[in-house]
């Protein structure tokens, strides 16, 4: 079971991204799915979270401007991202909590993160 994100590019402040990540294998279900941030030198952050019945958590610096979903029959997970500004350059990841058949316990997966970079 892997993650595989897409969408990442240049944007200039003020514009908008859109982050997919799909999650694929067999004899797996996703229960949360996430998505997070690194920069350079600072720890990886997480920015928002979807729970599979849909809740959704935001971290503050992203509230209001970014908006998480999810499609539960296609284990993806999307990141409209709007009114971007530099400090949301970063590499984002894409996260899911999965369980595998035959596997006891969640196996927490990471895509490989695709570069975000907003230009003053």
């Amino acid at each position: 079971v892997q993650l595989q994100a897409s969408g990442g590019g240049l944007v200039q402040t003020g514009g908008s991204l859109r982050l997919s990540c799909a999650a694929s294998g067999s004899s797996f279900s996703v229960n949360t799915m996430s998505w997070y941030r690194q920069t350079p030198g600072k720890q990886r952050e997480m920015v928002a979270h979807i729970t599979s019945s849909g809740g959704t958590i935001y971290s503050d610096s992203v509230k209001g401007r970014f908006t998480i979903s999810r499609d539960n029959v296609k284990n993806t997970v999307s990141l409209q991202m709007n009114n971007l500004n530099p400090e949301d350059t970063a590499v984002y990841y894409c996260s899911a909590d999965a369980r595998v058949l035959g596997e006891s316990g969640i196996r927490i997966l990471w895509g490989p993160g695709t570069l975000v970079t907003v230009s003053s």
